[in-house]
């Protein structure tokens, strides 16, 4: 049962991926972005690696997608599309 939970996750962290990448904007990237760490997260967790699940929380979903955002906020667009 917790393999078909395994798969469930891995398959939302590689739509989640293909979506950063493919994405257009890029605040939506970032979130994307925060979302597949988060999800990775789990996946560590499950195998039961907690230090790295942790540190994946923490740097990864936590602080890098807090700075990408911060800095999306900074910064302006050169054209109206």
């Amino acid at each position: 049962m917790i393999w078909l939970v395994d798969i469930l996750i891995l398959t939302i962290v590689v739509i989640c991926a293909l979506g950063a990448i493919n994405v257009r904007d890029l605040l939506s990237s970032a979130i994307l972005l925060g979302a597949y760490s988060f999800l990775m997260c789990i996946l560590w967790t499950e195998m039961g690696a907690v230090d790295v699940a942790f540190t994946e929380a923490a740097v990864g979903a936590g602080i890098s997608t807090a700075f990408f955002i911060g800095a999306i906020y900074q910064t302006t667009r050169r054209t109206k599309d």
